[in-house]
């Protein structure tokens, strides 16, 4: 064998002589390598704004260290471990290109085949090196730098943010153990899933009717509030009475602004009856929905531990990862899924980490403040989406889902974005772009041709007589806004900008900075003023 592919592949010198036997190298019931303890992330509660991130990388761990690593990832998986094993000492050793390339493609299927069958363990205690087959595409250390590997040793492994953002092997633990449902798919009905997930399902569902009957009963309560607050107002300016200073300062009769003010009290103490009953029939949904959720609650505390009865939910969800990779990547781009030295940066601060991701997150929010805010039935609630970080060279992020199924008004969308992307804010941008226009065509459901940002987006595209996928131009055209138009950078047609401006708005100090800058944003704020003074804005 080739020193170099011997090298590669961890044989020793003693081995040189011939090609090493797979049980050699794959033996079975090997000791496994300790995997590194999952720290589950903290659910926190609905926040204003995304923490302040401080810490972008740790001191470096010894993934790469053990020498057995190549052997650990493939230890356990049967033929797939034997067929990648294969291809891949036949893909490094290949002169001719139409051999590598021939090598390459098969290659690619026997990696997905073989991440399948170790997703499908996820619940178990997974060596490290099998980890990060899923967290990095890395199967083969010696296949990067000294530098990338310690780049990857240096990244945060565990959740400290709060935030919900994960890795793919996180992501999967998650989604088998129950405690997040299974992606939406064309082709997974709920009549095929395992009881633990259309339980799931049945809890995403209560949760969301308890949450919109909760929002309710706040929004009148805050009503109720304000009526009151006025209330004591009038009757203030009701007691105030003047005096007749002739007749040794008696009380006065009602002036003027009294009987106004009694008027508007019996106005007030009507309104007040009326939100009252609609605060006991808010309350009564609300006791309604509650009973619902805790019913659905004990219903999954009587599911087996873990809450898991079907083995094969990591592996669908797998599935449906490898489709949210093909799409991240592109028809164009390089599908390739074990992870290369010419394949990526060796810059920690270009990879998407998580700490990255929520960083550029919170910086497209402060310039489109309602990206995460979502009304139902009166109440406002900012929802940041899962986000699912691939091990892919992909260009871009997407969304794959805008919130579940089974609960519009409270649950979380799902993005992914590639980790190791071309560039990072414009794969971060673009997921986001997505989830803006899926969000806004659910909201304006069949009128989203007519209403709202798709609709006007829509009425533009079509006046331009543009070809192509509407919603792939909108995410170009959204990408430009965040990273050019917020600079003053003047990159988009005119009536785009318009549509922009008025439906994803900048902050109004940006506003403010940018109307100094140049005619175009000057005249967008006079319709802005304009708007204001009229009825229909």
């Amino acid at each position: 064998m080739d020193p170099e592919i011997a090298e590669l592949i961890g044989v020793g010198p003693e081995e040189e002589s011939g090609k090493p036997e797979f049980t050699s190298l794959f033996g079975e019931g090997r000791p496994a390598v300790g995997a590194i303890e999952d720290i589950p992330p903290a659910e926190l509660p609905t926040q204003e704004s995304f923490p302040q991130i401080t810490e972008f990388e740790e001191s470096p761990k010894p993934f790469f260290e053990d020498k057995n690593y190549y052997k650990s990832a493939l230890s356990g998986e049967g033929e797939h471990a034997q067929k990648i094993h294969k291809l891949l000492t036949d893909f490094l050793s290949a002169q001719d290109p139409k051999d590598k390339s021939l090598y390459r493609g098969k290659l690619m299927a026997a990696f997905w085949n073989l991440a399948e069958s170790i997703a499908g363990k996820i619940q178990t205690s997974l060596p490290l090196p099998k980890q990060l087959v899923l967290r990095f595409g890395c199967l083969l250390p010696t296949l990067i730098s000294a530098e990338q590997r310690s780049m990857l040793s240096r990244v945060i492994f565990e959740n400290r943010t709060g935030e919900p953002v994960y890795f793919a092997d996180e992501w999967l633990k998650k989604v088998a153990s129950g405690q997040i449902t299974a992606s939406a798919t064309d082709e997974t009905k709920l009549s095929q899933r395992s009881e633990t997930q259309k339980v799931i399902s049945q809890a995403e569902k209560a949760r969301g009717q308890r949450d919109v009957h909760f929002g309710l009963v706040k929004n009148k309560l805050g009503e109720i509030e304000v009526a009151e607050a006025s209330l004591k107002d009038k009757v203030s300016v009701l007691l105030a009475h003047d005096r007749r200073g002739e007749f040794d300062s008696l009380p006065a009769q009602y002036n003027d602004t009294q009987k106004a003010a009694l008027s508007e009290i019996g106005n007030i103490v009507r309104s007040l009856f009326n939100l009252d009953r609609e605060l006991a029939r808010f309350y009564r949904d609300l006791e309604s929905a509650t009973e619902q959720l805790k019913d659905v609650q004990e219903k999954s505390a009587s599911l087996p531990a873990g809450g898991v009865v079907d083995d094969q939910i990591a592996g669908k969800e797998f599935n449906s990862i490898r489709q949210m990779t093909k799409m991240c990547v592109g028809r164009q781009g390089n599908h390739f899924p074990i992870l290369m030295k010419q394949y990526f940066r060796p810059s920690i601060g270009e990879m998407a980490t998580r700490e990255n991701v929520i960083v550029k997150m919170a910086e497209v929010e402060a310039l489109d403040p309602g990206l995460f805010k979502r009304t139902f039935k009166g109440q406002t609630n900012r929802i940041v989406p899962h986000t699912i970080i691939l091990p892919c060279y992909g260009d871009r992020g997407v969304c794959w889902e805008p919130f579940e199924r089974f609960n519009k008004a409270t649950s979380r969308g799902r993005l992914a974005i590639p980790m190791f992307p071309k560039d990072l804010k414009t794969a971060v941008v673009s997921a986001l772009a997505d989830l803006r226009w899926q969000v806004e065509k659910e909201r304006a459901q069949h009128y989203w041709m007519e209403e709202g940002l798709t609709g006007k987006y829509y009425q533009w595209f079509s006046e331009q007589k543009l070809r192509g996928d509407v919603k792939e131009y909108f995410i170009q055209d959204y990408v430009l806004w965040i990273t050019k138009e917020s600079e003053g950078t003047q990159k988009l047609e005119r009536e785009a900008r318009s549509v922009f401006w008025r439906y994803t708005p900048f902050p109004e100090e940006l506003k403010d900075k940018l109307k100094k800058r140049g005619f175009v944003y000057a005249e967008l704020a006079k319709r802005d003023r304009n708007r204001a003074m009229s009825d229909g804005y």
